[in-house]
């Protein structure tokens, strides 16, 4: 049974609660995490690098000088690869397809494994409600009082990840300002914001919408 303690606007401790043990408690299997983080990344890259051929550079229709006679070399267009200006030799090219294809098994339990790493680190805080009215000022002193319970060994606003099931306007508003935390809805989570995040920060009605798209969506 895996328990996690619930913690007020003002960092006091009010409660605890049960996890779901097969969304939390699954072992972690880097190769795996690792391999799901890479097709993140490739899927989401994009291709702008983009050089042209001496098909497709503008001009050089004309035969420079006549093949014979001249004693130069004989050439063809002013756009080949060798003359300035003309087009690239296996340069980039933006049709190029960086994709990596991972089946949707393997993603889902990547996300649950970093998830469980963060429940058995104690890097997963759960707050009994999350309400701020837009003000970044607001947030700081709430942040201020909750990381003062949780960790109070931290220097700093650790980077933090908030999990909601709907990010409001208020809330986005509070934290756009704050660089070093973000805000994600539930069923919008992927491997490699939680994992790049020193914290994951819910709500207990956060928690459990989490635990049902997890569970219920096993091939999402």
């Amino acid at each position: 049974m895996i328990k996690i303690k619930i913690y007020n606007q003002k960092g006091v401790e009010v409660g605890e609660k049960v996890l779901n043990e097969k969304v939390f408690g699954l072992k972690p299997q880097p190769v795996l995490v690792e391999q799901a983080v890479a097709a993140e990344r490739a899927n989401a890259r994009q291709v702008l690098a983009h050089t042209k051929t001496k098909g497709e550079v503008r001009g050089g229709g004309r035969k420079p000088w006549k093949q014979k006679g001249t004693g130069r070399a004989r050439q063809g267009s002013i756009r080949a690869p060798q003359w300035r200006g003309g087009g690239v030799v296996f340069g980039p090219r933006k049709d190029r397809n960086y994709a990596v294809k991972i089946n949707k098994k393997m993603k889902r339990l990547a996300l649950l494994m970093a998830l469980s790493d963060k429940a058995a680190n104690n890097r997963l805080v759960v707050l009994d409600n999350l309400e701020v009215s837009g003000k970044t000022k607001e947030w700081k002193s709430l942040s201020q009082n909750l990381w003062k319970a949780v960790a109070p060994t931290l220097k700093q606003e650790p980077t933090t990840l908030i999990i909601a099931p709907a990010v409001s306007l208020s809330l986005r508003r509070a934290i756009q300002n704050v660089p070093r935390v973000t805000a994600l809805r539930s069923d919008s989570l992927n491997v490699s914001s939680v994992l790049k995040h020193a914290f994951a920060l819910t709500t207990v009605t956060g928690l459990d919408s989490l635990e049902h798209w997890l569970s219920e969506n096993k091939k999402s």
